[in-house]
């Protein structure tokens, strides 16, 4: 059969969370995404306004002209589809009257191709993966966050601050924490899966599904090598994509969304996935089994920042502030699936839901995140998997 790259809305999730998590609060994020930031979804754009566009910048002088009318104005998101729950939003708007405009990209490097098109512009709050936006804020495109507009920034759990992307605090908003994990049909699969490198064993031959995630995937097989996710030795990266192609013949489904579906009806055997992920699948069969890689853990944080020229700043600040309650972010985290980074949450996260969320911040130490790795390294990067990905056509 035909191998597939599909990407679609997690549509699971509210399906999941009405039936086992129904009148909890949640919070979460990638690509993520993907993101992670892990986790991260499709090619939808979903509004809750007017118009699903962002506001050029006529509209935004219109904005404006109206807030001075008493008009709050208006709100433009872009992240990944379906990342702010809808009643997120709808309980914003009707909490502030801000109107929101919610646009999505498939991948990091689309949204930062698009901020670095618009200088910064057009966008108001962009939730992407840590290593993108350290990019985007060596480049001069994401805003200082006014704290004295946010003054729920001090309910960010400490242990998710002071990352290389954000050293001192003061450009982003951790949105979703999380660690992808190999995650298998044991009724199927006969090799012993302990580790990145049993996804190359020939018994899953067809049957395999992985993010669609460049740097992840590539990370992953540097570690089957004993390398870093971010080494900058090209001989090494080369290598490391001359493995990759190897597993091409395993791999039957690349997906940045919704990839556990593709386990759950067994149609691959076993699978790579983003923490909401992992725990979307073992919430429809328990049965599944779980492995925490022998050659090292990654760990990734889905972040929110303000664009340096976003057409409305206000609204953005308050937005962030708005996530920040304790509440609002519990909500958040129990429909993104994904580790909660806001301390005031955890009063309101149900014993039941932090059990199925299958790794803890005591796993945080022990990740290794992805970083930029320098202009040569990265085209190196891009290119290996242009090549993998066409070898999967």
């Amino acid at each position: 059969m035909k191998k597939s790259r599909q990407l679609g809305a997690l549509l699971m999730a509210a399906a999941v969370t009405a039936a086992s998590l129904q009148g909890c609060a949640k919070s979460g994020g990638n690509g993520s995404a993907d993101t992670q930031g892990t986790s991260a979804p499709a090619d939808q754009t979903k509004e809750s306004a007017s118009d699903n566009a962002p506001a050029e910048p006529a509209e935004a002088e219109a904005d404006d002209k109206g807030k001075e009318d008493g008009d709050p104005g208006e709100l433009n998101i872009y992240t990944w589809a379906e990342y702010v729950p809808q009643d997120i939003i709808d309980r914003f708007e009707e909490e502030t009257g801000i109107r929101v405009n919610y646009t999505n990209f498939e991948a990091n490097e689309e949204m930062l191709a698009k901020l670095e098109t618009s200088g910064g512009g057009e966008y108001d709050i962009i939730i992407a993966s840590d290593y993108i936006i350290k990019i985007a804020a060596d480049e001069g495109l994401v805003k200082e966050i006014d704290k004295d507009k946010v003054p729920n920034f001090a309910n960010i759990d400490p242990i998710f601050q002071n990352f290389f992307y954000d050293p001192e605090n003061t450009l982003t908003v951790p949105y979703g924490p999380g660690i992808p994990l190999i995650v298998y049909d044991p009724s199927v699969v006969t090799a012993e899966i302990t580790g990145y490198d049993s996804l190359w064993d020939s018994s899953l031959q067809d049957s395999l599904a992985l993010m669609d995630s460049e740097r992840v995937v590539m990370g992953m097989t540097l570690k089957t090598m004993g390398e870093s996710f971010n080494t900058e030795d090209l001989d090494v990266i080369r290598a490391a994509g001359d493995k990759l192609m190897e597993l091409a013949p395993n791999v039957r489904v690349l997906s940045q969304n919704q990839t556990q579906d593709f386990l759950l009806s067994g149609e691959v055997s076993a699978a790579f996935l983003f923490t909401s992920q992992v725990v979307l699948a073992l919430s429809q069969n328990p049965d599944l089994q779980v492995v925490y890689p022998k050659e090292g853990l990654g760990f990734g944080v889905d972040a929110a920042f303000i664009p340096s020229q976003a057409p409305n700043s206000d609204n953005a600040h308050a937005f962030l502030n708005f996530i920040l309650d304790g509440e609002v972010g519990a909500q958040i985290s129990q429909q993104t699936y994904y580790l909660c980074p806001n301390k005031a949450s955890y009063a309101f996260l149900p014993e039941e839901f932090q059990k199925s969320l299958i790794i803890s911040t005591d796993d945080v130490p022990n990740g290794e995140f992805i970083q930029d790795v320098g202009p040569e390294a990265a085209q190196l990067h891009e290119e290996l998997w242009t090549e993998f990905k066409a070898a999967l056509d």
